[in-house]
C-alpha cells in the first residue's frame, strides 16, 4: 500500500510559481511516509499536483509513482494506492487492445486501462485502492474510491481547488487549510465516535470519498458519481448450491490477494475467520514448498486476568495453539503490557488523525509495528462478521427491534462526563436518531421480504455502511503507520453482493450463526475451531491497567486541557472512583469503562497536537 496525495484547480496555474507546489506536494507526501516507506515522487503540471509515498509491493523495481504513460501524443498521469487482485486477466485485455506494458505492476494496468476505457474501467478492477489520475483528454482529475471503502481518501474543496490525501494530515499539510469543530464534528466525536458517518471527515469542510463513487474534477466543477452500490435481488440458488458458492468466492478471494513479490503472512486468533484465511493461504504455500508464517495477539497476564461475558466467552490462545499445530505453521506469539498500551493511545491518534478506539486501537497498532520487522503484507479475517451475521446485534431481540445503531443502543454513558449544557447543543439524541434514519432509509429493499427479511437487511446494511467501515479505517491505519499492508479478502465486493441476498434462513440454518461460512469452510479446519462461538479481538482484563488511565485522565484534567471544556468536573470524578462495569459496552462489544477513559485521552491528544479549534 501507499499514500496518496496532491492538488487540482482548473483556474490556477501552478507552474507559475512551481518551486511552492513542489515544496508543498514534499510535504504532503512526508507527512505519510510510514504508508510507503520504501519510495516517494511527485508531478506538477499546469493545473494539477500529485504526490506518491511507495510501500513496494508488487514490481518491486519498476512501479515508482507517480506513473505517467503517453498516448497520441497526450500524457496520462496516475498516484495510486491499493492492490488490484485480477491485475493479469486485466493486462491480458488491454494486450489484446493493442496496449504495450513497460513495468509488471497493477499500477500501469490501471492507468492504461482507464486510457482505453475512460472512467468506467473502474468497474472492472477487483481490489482494493484509491487512486487520482490526471485526464488530459477530459482536461480534468479523477479520483476513484474502492467498492467497499478499504483504501482511505481525505479531500476538501475551496472554491475552485480540490486538496486531497490517503489521510487528513496530508490535506492538513496544504496552506492555510486549518482543522476547526463545528457542531456537526462534535457529534460525530461524542455522540457516535468512534465510527463516522460515511463521507465525512469530522473537521469542517473535510470530506471522505464515499465508497464505490469517483470525483471527476474539471474546469465544470467537480461531479461525484457512483458506479457500485449493493443491490436486492430474489435468491434463487438451493442451499447447497448456496453453500458450494459461497465456498467458491471465499477461497478464490483469499487465493487471489496472496498476490505478491515479497513474503506474506497471516493474522491468527483462532477464531473462524482468520483461521480459515490462514487455512487457504498455509495449503497454497505448501504446493509451491513454502511454510506460512502466522502471528497472533494478547496481553501480557491476560490469563491471570480473563474474565468469561457474553461478548468474549472464551481466550485465543488454546485455539491458536491448536490451528498452529494444524497448519504447521511458523507462528510468533505477540504480547503487549499495560504501559505500552496506553503509550500507544497517542500514536493511534496520529495515525488516525482522529480520536479512535481507544486501546482496541492502539494495542493493534502496537501489534502491526511488531509484524512489519518480519512481513510486509499480511491477510487477516476482517469483515466476516458484517457480512456473514456474526455479531450479537444480529441475533439479540433488543437490537432487532431498537430504533438506533445496535452498536450504541444507550447514549447515557456517553452523556455521564459531559456538561448539561455542551449535551443541550449537541441534541445527541436527535442527532443520532436523524444519522440513523437517513442510513436505514438508504437500505437497498426487495418488494417480496417480509417484515422480520426487510429488517435483517437493514441491519445489515447499518453493518457494512458503519460497523464495517470503523473496523476497515482501524485495520488500515493502524497497519500503514508501520507500513505494514493488510489485506481483507472477506471485503471482496463478491462476496458482498453474493451474501447480502441470502435469506437469513441459509445464513443461521439450524440456529447456528454464520451457519453458511461455516458450512462454505467444511475440511479446511477443525471441527472445534470451525464451529467455535464468536471471540471479538483480545482486550485486557488487567485492572492495573485502568488504573494507568485513572491516573493519566487525572493528570490530564489537572491542567488546562484542552477536552476540559466539555466536561463536568464532578461527573468525572465520580466516573474515576466508581468501579467500570465491563458487560455494558458503550460502543460495539469491547469499548467499556476502561475504553471511555482512553476516548478521552485520545480526544485531549488529538485536539492538542493538531491544535483543534471550536466554532
Amino acid at each position: 500500500m501507499c499514500g496518496i496525495a496532491g492538488f487540482y484547480n482548473a483556474n490556477r496555474d501552478y507552474q507559475k510559481d512551481k518551486a511552492r507546489y513542489e515544496n508543498i506536494l514534499e510535504k504532503m507526501s512526508a507527512v505519510q511516509r510510514h504508508r510507503g516507506p520504501d519510495d516517494s515522487g511527485i508531478w506538477l503540471s499546469k493545473h494539477c499536483g500529485l504526490s506518491h509515498a511507495r510501500l513496494s509491493i508488487i514490481d518491486l523495481a519498476n512501479g515508482s509513482q507517480p506513473m505517467k504513460k503517453t498516448i497520441a501524443g497526450k500524457t496520462f498521469v496516475i498516484s495510486y494506492n491499493g492492490e488490484i487482485y485480477n491485475t493479469e486477466e486485466l493486462r491480458r485485455d488491454l494486450i489484446q487492445q493493442g496496449h504495450t506494458f513497460s513495468t509488471t505492476s497493477d499500477t500501469e494496468v490501471i492507468l492504461t486501462g482507464y486510457m482505453e476505457y475512460g472512467p468506467d474501467f473502474v468497474k472492472q478492477l477487483n481490489g482494493i485502492f484509491a487512486f487520482a489520475i490526471q485526464d488530459p483528454y477530459r482536461e480534468g482529475l479523477c479520483l476513484f474510491r474502492d467498492r467497499s471503502g478499504v483504501k482511505p481518501l481525505f479531500y476538501t474543496i475551496q472554491e475552485d481547488e480540490i486538496i486531497f490525501g490517503s489521510e487528513l494530515k496530508a490535506v492538513l499539510a496544504y496552506p492555510g487549510i486549518r482543522p476547526v469543530l463545528d457542531r456537526d464534528g462534535l457529534n460525530q466525536v461524542f455522540s457516535i465516535g468512534p465510527a463516522r458517518t460515511s463521507g465525512c471527515g469530522v473537521l469542517k469542510g473535510m470530506k471522505e470519498l464515499l465508497p464505490g463513487h469517483l470525483l471527476f474534477c474539471s474546469r465544470d466543477g467537480f461531479r461525484l458519481k457512483c458506479y457500485w452500490k449493493l443491490e436486492s435481488h430474489p435468491h434463487e440458488d438451493s442451499y447447497e448450491e448456496t453453500i458450494e458458492k459461497t465456498s467458491f468466492l471465499v477461497r478464490d478471494s483469499i487465493r487471489r490477494q496472496m498476490v505478491s513479490d515479497v513474503p506474506i503472512c497471516t493474522f491468527l486468533s483462532g477464531g473462524l475467520d482468520s483461521s480459515l484465511v490462514s487455512a487457504v493461504c498455509a495449503k497454497e504455500l505448501k504446493k509451491q514448498g513454502k511454510r506460512l508464517t502466522t502471528f497472533s495477539f494478547d496481553f501480557v497476564n491476560n490469563d491471570k486476568y480473563f474474565k468469561a461475558s457474553s461478548f468474549q466467552p472464551s481466550q485465543d490462545r488454546p485455539f491458536v495453539d491448536q490451528m498452529v499445530k494444524f497448519l504447521d505453521s511458523e507462528h510468533h506469539y505477540l504480547e503487549c503490557d499495560n504501559v505500552t498500551q496506553a503509550d500507544r493511545l497517542y500514536d493511534s491518534v496520529i495515525a488516525h488523525d482522529l480520536p479512535a478506539m481507544g486501546d482496541i486501537d492502539s494495542s493493534l497498532l502496537h501489534f502491526c509495528s511488531l509484524v512489519k520487522p518480519h512481513n510486509k503484507v499480511t491477510l487477516t479475517g476482517e469483515c466476516a462478521d458484517e457480512i456473514f451475521g456474526g455479531y450479537p446485534w444480529f441475533h439479540k431481540e433488543e437490537c432487532f427491534k431498537a430504533h438506533t445503531f445496535p452498536w450504541t443502543m444507550d447514549l447515557t454513558p456517553r452523556k455521564a462526563l459531559l456538561k448539561e449544557d455542551f449535551i443541550d447543543h449537541l441534541r445527541m439524541d436527535e442527532y443520532v436518531k436523524e444519522t440513523y434514519e437517513k442510513s436505514i432509509a438508504e437500505t437497498p429493499t426487495l418488494a417480496e421480504d417480509s417484515p422480520n427479511e426487510a429488517r435483517r437487511r437493514e441491519i445489515s446494511y447499518l453493518n457494512l455502511r458503519w460497523f464495517m467501515q470503523t473496523l476497515l479505517n482501524r485495520m488500515d491505519r493502524t497497519s500503514m503507520y508501520s507500513g505494514l499492508e493488510a489485506r481483507v479478502p472477506f471485503a471482496d465486493h463478491r462476496i458482498i453482493e453474493y451474501v447480502w441476498n441470502v435469506p437469513w434462513d441459509m445464513n443461521t440454518r439450524g440456529g447456528v450463526v454464520k451457519n453458511l461460512l461455516r458450512q462454505s469452510g467444511k475440511g479446511l479446519l477443525p471441527d472445534e475451531v470451525l464451529f467455535r462461538r464468536k471471540s471479538p479481538y483480545p482486550k485486557t482484563y488487567d485492572t492495573n491497567y485502568e488504573a494507568l488511565l485513572i491516573s493519566r485522565v487525572r493528570e490530564m484534567a489537572s491542567g488546562f486541557a484542552p477536552v476540559l471544556q466539555f466536561l463536568d468536573r464532578k461527573k468525572l470524578e465520580k466516573f474515576l472512583t466508581s468501579p467500570s462495569d465491563y458487560g455494558k459496552p458503550w460502543y460495539g462489544q469491547l469499548m467499556a469503562g476502561p475504553q471511555m477513559l482512553a476516548y478521552l485521552l485520545q480526544i485531549n491528544h488529538w485536539m492538542e497536537v493538531y491544535r483543534i479549534s471550536v466554532e
